[in-house]
């Protein structure tokens, strides 16, 4: 695989508009959420990272996600179909039990990426919100570099060590996460696991991935309002003050990390 030019690393308004409607349909019929998000110009960071995962995926592409579980993109079962299908090759290797609900991967592996061996090699390695529950980085991503070819990629999307909702978790015992994420975002026992942020830093990912050789090649603060998306006068609140953070040019508090990461000169 050769290595991509940088265009198809920027995720552009087009492409989050093409997003949207693969995600939730014309904009006039979708449901009250994604219709007032659209209104006010906000995407969400899955938004941004499906939308580049999309970018990256082409028929040539042997790929691996990583930590997988249930479903490559949980609330975007279109495009998960769409790129299960355009792609040469596609594994998901994930000890969970979840995987085995996940009916995308051609080929699923119960184990963590540690302890996968193949011969084959893959030209794309996706974490989508995987790298908090990682207890061992450096192992990770040595495992990443033996499965890989020349010129591949590492996309990481995950959360911000520092924002408020990672802060707070630190703080609650695991026993109150489930039943506090079922209030905010509906989650379902089976998909809360233990915590650790050992990799949950754009310093952080930047050294782990340069002990291996690879090099950042984008990276991108996005902004994450889905702490209220379920209440529609919150909701409406946290998105008025994201838009006046916007105008005066601050990040907003609470926000994921998206990553980028090539090995080999112009990888």
């Amino acid at each position: 695989m050769n290595a991509p030019d940088s265009t198809r690393l920027q995720v552009t308004a087009q492409d989050l508009e093409q997003l949207f409607r693969l995600k939730y349909g014309r904009p006039e019929q979708t449901a009250w959420s994604p219709r007032r998000r659209l209104r006010f110009g906000y995407y969400q960071p899955a938004d941004y990272y499906e939308a580049l995962v999309n970018k990256l995926v082409t028929s040539a592409t042997d790929w691996i996600d990583v930590g997988g579980g249930g479903a490559l993109f949980p609330d975007n079962l279109p495009l998960s179909r769409l790129l299960s299908e355009r792609t040469r090759r596609l594994v998901v290797v994930d000890p969970s039990d979840n995987i085995e609900r996940n009916p995308f991967p051609h080929e699923r592996v119960k184990c963590s990426i540690e302890q996968y061996d193949s011969d084959h090699r893959f030209d794309l390695a996706t974490l989508r919100m995987v790298a908090e529950h990682v207890t061992n980085p450096l192992s990770v991503v040595e495992a990443l570099t033996r499965l890989l070819r020349p010129h591949a990629i590492v996309v990481v999307f995950t959360v911000n060590r520092w924002s408020p909702v990672s802060l707070v978790s630190r703080l609650v015992p695991f026993r109150f996460h489930d039943p506090i994420k079922r209030i905010f975002w509906d989650s379902r026992e089976e998909d809360t696991f233990p915590t650790f942020y050992r990799m949950n830093t754009r310093r952080r990912l930047r050294s782990l991935f340069a002990d291996c050789e690879f090099q950042e090649r984008y990276f991108a603060y996005l902004d994450d309002l889905s702490v209220f998306g379920r209440f529609k006068l919150l909701n409406y609140v946290e998105l008025f003050a994201w838009r006046i953070l916007k105008l005066l040019r601050l990040r907003y508090p609470e926000n994921c990390l998206l990553g980028v990461y090539g090995n080999g000169s112009g990888g």
